[in-house]
This record gives C-alpha cells, structure tokens and sequence, in this order.
C-alpha cells in the first residue's frame, strides 16, 4: 500500500513517514500545497495525510483540486485546527476523517486502515480468497491450518492482489503500490516478489490462487481454473 503524506513540519513528517513504514506502507512526503497537488495528479495512492496549514496554501485548496479529478482516494486531515467549523469544513470538501494534533499514532494508523479497507470494499481486516486468509491488521496470512511466512514486501505484494480479488492487477500497479517515488531498482524485482509469493502460498498439492495473465500481470483467485 502506498500513502501519501503533506505537512511542512518536518518532526511531525518525520514521525508519521516512520509510523507508516513501520508497517510496512510505501511513503511519499511533500512538504507544500504544490508538491502535494502535483504528487497526486502523478501518481496512484491508496491513501493521502494531509495538513491543513502549509506554507504556500490551505490543504482544503489542495482537497478541492484534488476532487475534481475524481479519484477516490481517502483523505484523512492531520491539523493542529480542532475547531468544529474547521471539522466540519474540512468534511464537507471531500475529507474521508479528520484527525486533530497531537495524535496517539496507534488511532492514527487505525483510522488509516478503516480508511484503506473502506476504499476496497472490505471492512473486515480478515480478507478470503478460497481457504486462504490474510489478516491485513496483524499481517499473519495462513492457507487452511498451514501458517505461511511472509517477508515485507511479499505481504505488499499479497495485500495488492487482496485487494483486487479476481481482478487482473499489471506489473506497473504493483510496483506503484509497494515502492515510493525514490526507489531506484531492478526492473524485474515485482517478478521475482510474485515467485516467491506463489512458491509459499500455492503447495504441490493444493489448487493454484495465483496466477499470471499472460500480456497483462498477475491474478489472486479461488475461481480461475
């Protein structure tokens, strides 16, 4: 999952980019109303953080450019405004939640996951594809009685198809959502994530969940045959 965050305190950006990457999020940081709206119109996220006061704008003129390009991707407000008008304001232009300065980061991350799941559909942490399940809160993912072990990146990659259950997801999306705008790597690294994925969560004997779509990238289902 990859999150987008926009505050000009650099402690405050600081300590959210570390909160997110300890659970393992891909992180892009700006600092500006300018960055940030150029940063959305560019890439795709699976949620954005966004402060209100910044130094070259309000954050509601970047929510409201933002909606108009009619991507639906969950905004929480992080601002040191608790007012009620300022809530409400915020609400009203297209906020998904709103959370007031200081924060505990354990409701923060909360209300992020609420906001992810809300996105896809899925409000229950637990997804099932088949007998496998993956808990997208504690990151444990089992196939029937068989705990599977995970490293990182492969979860990443894991909660990508979850998410798009029996939908076709491309080499492009999912190197999008598992790596940040700085990373620089090896081209093939999504693939060899994949393999990996596919050699732990689909056993000699057991029916194939993963699948490559020949031309397009890859597929999580318990209905192809």
């Amino acid at each position: 999952m990859r999150i987008l965050v926009v505050e000009d305190e650099v402690g405050v950006r600081d300590t959210v980019c570390a909160l997110l990457k300890s659970e393992n999020y891909a992180v892009d940081a700006v600092g500006t109303a300018e960055d940030g709206i150029y940063m959305l119109k560019e890439n795709e996220y699976d949620g954005v953080i966004l402060d209100l006061m910044l130094p070259d704008g309000s954050g509601l003129d970047v929510l409201k450019k933002f909606r108009t390009t009619g991507k639906a991707v969950p905004v929480l407000i992080l601002s040191a405004l608790g007012g009620v008008n300022d809530r409400v304001s915020g609400l009203d232009i297209g906020a998904d939640d709103y959370l007031v300065k200081p924060f505990a980061p354990a409701e923060l991350m909360a209300r992020l996951r609420a906001l992810v799941r809300r996105r896809y559909q899925q409000p229950d942490p637990l997804i099932r594809v088949g007998e496998l399940e993956i808990n997208t809160r504690s990151r444990a993912v089992k196939r029937g009685k068989r705990m599977i072990e995970l490293k990182p990146k492969e979860f990443a990659v894991l909660e990508v198809l979850a998410r798009n259950v029996d939908v076709p997801v491309t080499r492009t999306m999912l190197w999008e959502r598992i790596y940040d705008w700085d990373y620089d790597g090896m081209s093939n690294t999504v693939d060899v994530y994949v393999s990996r994925l596919r050699a732990k969560i689909d056993g000699e004997d057991e029916k194939p969940l993963l699948h490559t779509i020949r031309g397009v990238g890859y597929l999580l289902s318990a209905s192809r045959a």
